[in-house]
């Protein structure tokens, strides 16, 4: 039976503690407001999570987390930055969250999920979809620990293919519901030219994601 939303709210949030580390964190992240208080008890309601948990926390007491010049969007309760809500984003790309629950993506197209049963990993560990491979790769990562890496990893290692000379100047004008499409893709033989030279353009997030989805599946990817 679910649990009510005075049982989500935790005596020990996570979010106080989290704050902090964004405040802090080396690779910039701007913590967008939660929207009124039904939007934010409507997706911690159907996340099932306490905030005593940092996807509860974040899930609730905040719009979304924007990282690296809005590079790494981190779903929340939804923004006018990020009108995204975690919740309502999974089932609007149709993922079941008793397969995995997207938690984040890039704006060129990567996604980060929690494995909740369906990606075939250790139950609680993040993976990525790669762009450059339309495959899921295990990032041994739980949940808290890639927030952790968002806020201070080597992000520019880690995305050092995906980049281009002036990228913080591009992504930023991207809003939070809308991802660049590189053509040709980097996950054709095309993808031999520098992303420097291939075009990139905005498209809706859900268009980028869904394509990706159908030749992942014709590939034998999925």
């Amino acid at each position: 039976m679910p649990r009510a939303y005075a049982e989500l709210l935790s005596d020990d949030p996570a979010w106080p503690a989290l704050a902090k580390e964004a405040a802090a964190a080396p690779n910039g992240a701007v913590v967008l407001p939660p929207p009124a208080e039904p939007q934010r008890r409507a997706c911690l309601e159907a996340l099932q999570m306490t905030t005593r948990s940092t996807l509860g926390a974040l899930a609730h007491e905040t719009g979304g987390v924007l990282v690296d010049h809005g590079y790494l969007r981190m779903f929340g309760a939804g923004s006018p930055r990020l009108p995204r809500p975690l919740v309502a984003w999974n089932a609007d790309v149709a993922v079941s969250l008793e397969s995995y629950i997207i938690v984040a993506d890039d704006v060129v197209g990567g996604v980060f999920a929690i494995d909740t049963g369906g990606l075939g990993g250790k139950p609680g560990r993040i993976h990525y979809f790669a762009p450059d491979s339309l495959e899921w790769e295990d990032t041994e990562l739980g949940h808290s620990d890639f927030v952790s890496w968002a806020f201070e990893g080597d992000l520019g290692a880690f995305y050092e293919h995906m980049r281009w000379p002036g990228w913080e100047k591009d992504v930023a004008v991207v809003t939070g519901d809308r991802s660049l499409s590189i053509v040709p893709p980097m996950w054709t033989e095309g993808a031999t030219i520098p992303i420097a030279m291939r075009d990139r353009r905005e498209v809706p997030a859900k268009e980028l994601w869904l394509l990706q989805q159908q030749f992942a599946k014709a590939l034998g990817r999925a």
